[in-house]
């Protein structure tokens, strides 16, 4: 009995963060009198018909921030997890010998390829 509380209220706590959205909607039909008269940022021009809507689209860039920041901080703490801090410290030292080479003469061109390709010989 008591374990069937619990999964119900996990349940409930699993969709309730899926669905924020909705409940920003819910509660301001709810109270959209109050809203409208007490919390409206346009309350004193009634001329806009703004009735309490600016109010909502706040609250509603609130809860997109929210989750998205809930995002990011699933996301760190995935990496956190994949890949632990380790206590040891590795430092790359360059290697401190130097190679030094004797310079070689360059080579000589080579002509066999004028054997081969010459101009061809004009017959006057």
């Amino acid at each position: 009995m008591f374990t069937r509380i619990i999964s119900i209220c996990l349940l409930f706590a699993l969709f309730g963060s899926g669905f924020s959205r909705f409940f920003v909607y819910v509660g301001f039909e709810l109270n959209s009198k109050y809203i409208a008269e007490n919390l409206c940022v346009n309350r004193s021009r009634p001329m806009m018909h703004c009735n309490g809507k600016c109010y909502l689209m706040n609250k509603l860039r609130q809860a997109d921030e929210k989750e998205k920041k809930q995002q990011r901080e699933s996301l760190r703490s995935s990496y956190q997890e994949g890949m632990p801090a380790s206590a040891f410290q590795f430092t790359f030292i360059r290697p401190v010998i130097n190679f030094s080479y004797p310079k070689q003469p360059v080579p000589g061109i080579i002509h066999r390829a004028t054997k081969f390709f010459q101009p061809p010989k004009l017959s006057v």
